[in-house]
């Protein structure tokens, strides 16, 4: 199915349909990390099944909710839950959410992940700013024809991940004694956890850290015009590092315990976007 501007209008039309709020800034909460959304406040929650034309999560620590509310003194519209291109779904409609929150009046766009520390100077619970990507996933949302009326038909990636929006989250970092990484974030497909020579190849192609989503949302973002700050959760090391199987449950653990730092950091940069 070819996502256009029309099925972009119809579904935020649903949405204006269930709350008078503007929102400024859209988060994508990544495994594990929906805890954000309880702290929202005057929130609408709307299932993703009720809004025209998007998919649904499938995976573990994804609510499939979208959240509109406020957030640190700001209007936020949040994905409680992504899709992924693993899970069947095409570049194109993982990245329609974030045309949507376009198309409700968000400027900035906040990404998180869980992911898979490459860098050996990491250790699973860091929080990693996402300095670029590597998009491995041999897909992109834009190919096919392009709507002018969304963005350029090559738009330029050479500050995907805004310098100014990662200078206010360094410095947030810095006030309140968080200890935050900054890298670069290698996009694969998945679902199969890497090898250790895949590891060994991100390594030397430059990555930090890697996972299987951000990628085509953030191409998405940068053609519509959003400003984008990236945070991983680094939730494990990557494949070959330790000695020892990859597994869900140990993401899903680890970004339990990293959501305090995580709240902190997110709620301490939002009223500066």
């Amino acid at each position: 199915m070819t996502l256009t501007a029309v099925h972009i209008r119809e579904a935020a039309e649903s949405i204006r349909g269930k709350t008078a709020l503007v929102p400024e800034i859209g988060l994508i909460l990544g495994s594990g990390l929906g805890v954000l959304a309880d702290h929202v406040e005057d929130a609408a929650v709307i299932r993703y099944e009720d809004i025209p034309h998007f998919p649904l999560s499938t995976v573990e620590g994804h609510a499939g909710e979208l959240v509109i509310g406020r957030l640190a003194g700001r209007t936020v519209v949040i994905m409680r839950g992504r899709f992924h291109m693993y899970e069947g779904y095409g570049p194109e409609l993982t990245a329609f959410p974030v045309r949507v929150m376009k198309a409700l009046g968000a400027q900035t766009l906040v990404v998180t992940n869980a992911a898979g520390g490459i860098n050996t100077s990491f250790e699973p619970g860091d929080l990693m700013l996402i300095a670029d990507h590597l998009n491995l996933t041999g897909r992109n949302p834009l190919v096919g024809p392009n709507d002018g009326e969304l963005g350029p038909r090559f738009p330029d990636m050479s500050e995907a991940y805004s310098r100014r929006l990662r200078a206010i989250a360094t410095e947030t970092a810095r006030e309140q004694d968080l200890k935050l990484r900054e890298g670069v974030y290698a996009g694969l497909l998945g679902p199969s956890y890497e090898t250790p020579a895949e590891i060994r190849m991100l390594r030397a192609l430059g990555a930090d850290a890697v996972g299987m989503s951000t990628v085509a949302e953030v191409i998405a973002a940068r053609h519509i015009g959003l400003e984008v700050l990236g945070i991983s959760c680094i939730s494990n090391m990557a494949a070959g590092i330790l000695d020892q199987p990859l597994s869900h449950d140990e993401v899903m653990e680890t970004t339990e315990r990293v959501k305090s730092r995580f709240l902190a950091l997110v709620t301490g940069v939002i009223p500066r976007l």
